[in-house]
């Protein structure tokens, strides 16, 4: 069974550190993803399944919501180029998220099972 509450700290914790990796490279996107997978793995703990399973969710709902933001930001801009402008735009900022996407979740679901290993 999911325990959304620990996806949704998960989700959280992956926002918040996304910003602070923007403002300081060092840490990086991808380490966004592996504090935020572990923060759902070690709430939801059960075990290595359990921790992978949140972790990836947590991963999946953070690049999503991500992705869709981007992508209403491209299109918006877009409309400077018009109609055809702002397809494009969306578009192409839809498909590279959704490559983010996958490695929010790979990265999140790897730091979600070491962290419901240790929520034990």
């Amino acid at each position: 069974m999911t325990n959304w509450r620990a996806v949704g700290y998960g989700f959280v914790v992956m926002i918040v550190a996304g910003l602070l990796a923007t403002l300081a490279p060092i840490v990086g996107h991808i380490g966004a993803g592996l504090i935020g997978g572990f923060v759902a793995g070690y709430v939801a703990g059960g075990g290595i399944g359990s921790g992978l399973w949140h972790g990836l969710l947590a991963g999946s709902v953070g690049g999503l919501v991500v992705t869709l933001t981007l992508a209403v930001l491209g299109g918006l801009v877009g409309l400077v180029g018009g109609p055809i402008g702002s397809l494009l735009g969306s578009a192409g900022v839809l498909v590279v998220g959704l490559f983010v996407t996958v490695l929010f979740a790979i990265d999140s679901a790897l730091a979600g099972a070491i962290g419901g290993v240790l929520g034990d």
